[in-house]
């Protein structure tokens, strides 16, 4: 251990946290979480004959260490969460146990939601968060929430017992299912971290119905505040009044290597997926605070044409729209997903909007920014110097009216979304606190805009899939001009299948639909 890691331990709070351990190099190899940091940091430092070889060997690389406090354990078990998905650290791979991703899944659009845990999220309707790496541990804080905010985890059913209703665990059936689900909006809400505001409000109706001398259901407010007291404000990681995100190095030096005037709170990333110009969609995924928000998620549907920069001009215009802007709110940047042609498009739709938004594109191949000298609305004066300066981590070359960066000159990306880069390494670590150096840490740059690009891309390719299976098990009489709803009716109730129609007999159907129709359905075979 260097004397200067020595020293930095000695400042380690004692309160619940996440830890990041970082190489000489400054890439982030582990992150973990912990009760009291002081105590669980200081361990990897500490003589042990019961550690692996792999633990060893983590502890033999860890030049530096860095921490986030958070409010509670449940915090740091968000937060870890967060930052391994954005991080991708080596040794999070070879040291986790839980290797399986879990998730929270709550269908709101059922009469009487469920509260469930999934590995495998799917396109239905339903709201999922995550993922999560400690399933464990998961289950645990949502089982705390379930005392302040009950909630169910299987559909009622008539004769089922009702002693978690009894123990205050799930919803009274007399108090309907609105009320059930002005519950549930808390949970989640409290989730994507508005606990305050939660706060004040139960406060409130607990005075309001103090004063109407409803004093049972104001003892029963009273105790969903102590409740949430007891659980030391355990909030989802997300929540902008517990995260620093001065503190968040990637989004610090975005704004710096961008020119931004402030750090970009709210980043959209955009990508096109369709297969010929059929089931087109697009996808825009939300980073709050540098960290996905898969509530703020929305998806759309195009017009079928192979023609991304068209496509992209569509849905970017559609997304500056009035109502979606005063709906969804203002975003900080945005990242296209996509080439020269891409970006010009987003730009084109946004002008014509009339709105000011930087937006950069990342192209495919090899994972290069680039930005338009002027469209791109960026103060590139930190591009330039960059450009002018021989720097080993940062190439940049133009491109008739735009830059192309490339972040991680020294290494090569294999094809579209085959593989995530770690960046360059920075030999000057003392460089990476002075940004105005020559030296830039574009390491977590790069991985913040890999999992932007990655998450858009996923998103938009579950989006086109679920289509595409939609498409694929379709009704063939829907595809026949002059066949209505109530004709596939009568014709699935007599025959009893589309292939039994088509292979019926042409006096048969005759004699159901009339000679136009049949001869209509008798072209399919």
């Amino acid at each position: 251990m260097n004397q200067a890691l020595q020293a930095k331990l000695k400042t380690l709070p004692r309160t619940p946290g996440v830890y990041f351990h970082k190489s000489a190099s400054g890439e982030v190899i582990y992150v973990g979480k912990a009760a009291v940091l002081k105590n669980r940091v200081r361990q990897y430092f500490q003589d042990s004959r019961g550690r692996d070889n792999k633990t060893m060997a983590l502890v033999a690389e860890i030049f530096d260490t860095d921490w986030i406090e958070t409010e509670s354990e449940v915090d740091a078990l968000f937060l870890e969460s967060e930052m391994i998905k954005r991080y991708m650290p080596r040794y999070n791979v070879l040291l986790r146990d839980d290797k399986s991703q879990m998730y929270v899944r709550i269908d709101m659009k059922s009469d009487w939601p469920t509260v469930s845990f999934t590995r495998n999220p799917a396109d239905d309707g339903a709201d999922y968060f995550g993922p999560f790496y400690n399933g464990f541990a998961l289950k645990k804080a949502l089982r705390y929430l379930r005392r302040i905010f009950p909630y169910l985890t299987r559909q009622r059913r008539p004769g089922q017992s009702k002693l978690d209703e009894d123990l205050g665990l799930s919803p009274k059936i007399s108090d309907g299912s609105d009320a059930y689900k002005a519950g549930l909006r808390k949970l989640i809400s409290y989730i994507k971290g508005n606990r305050k505001a939660i706060a004040v409000e139960l406060e409130r109706d607990m005075k309001t119905a103090a004063g109407l001398h409803d004093f049972e259901r104001a003892a029963s407010l009273r105790n969903k505040l102590r409740a949430m007291q007891e659980l030391q404000r355990r909030v989802m990681f997300g929540d902008k009044e517990f995260l620093d995100i001065s503190k968040d190095k990637a989004l610090a030096d975005l704004a710096k290597l961008l020119g931004l005037k402030n750090i970009p709170v709210r980043i959209e990333g955009y990508d096109i997926s369709h297969m010929n110009g059929r089931q087109v969609v697009a996808s825009m995924v939300v980073f709050t605070n540098g960290a996905s928000d898969r509530t703020e998620y929305r998806k759309f549907k195009v017009g079928e044409k192979n023609d991304d920069t068209g496509n992209m001009y569509e849905v970017i215009f559609r997304r500056l729209g009035e109502r979606n802007i005063k709906s969804w709110g203002h975003p900080d940047l945005l990242l296209i997903d996509g080439g020269k042609g891409q970006l010009s498009a987003a730009i084109k739709a946004r002008d014509e909007r009339g709105i000011k938004l930087p937006i950069i594109s990342i192209a495919k191949r090899e994972e290069e920014i680039i930005i338009h000298k002027t469209g791109s609305q960026i103060d590139v004066t930190r591009i330039e110097e960059l450009q002018k300066s021989i720097h080993q981590d940062v190439a940049i070359h133009e491109d008739n009216d735009v830059y192309v960066v490339n972040l991680h000159p020294t290494q090569r990306n294999a094809g579209s979304h085959s593989k995530n880069l770690r960046g360059s390494a920075i030999d000057d670590d003392s460089s990476r606190d002075n940004f105005t150096k020559s030296s830039i840490a574009t390491t977590d740059i790069v991985k913040l805009f890999q999992r932007i690009r990655d998450e858009s891309h996923r998103f938009a390719v579950s989006y086109h899939t679920a289509l595409k299976r939609q498409h694929q098990t379709k009704n063939q009489l829907e595809e026949i001009p002059g066949i209505g709803p109530k004709t596939r009716a009568k014709l699935l109730r007599k025959f009893g299948s589309v292939k039994k129609i088509i292979e019926a007999d042409y006096t048969e159907l005759q004699a159901e639909v009339g000679t136009k129709k049949a001869n209509l359905i008798k072209r399919l075979s």
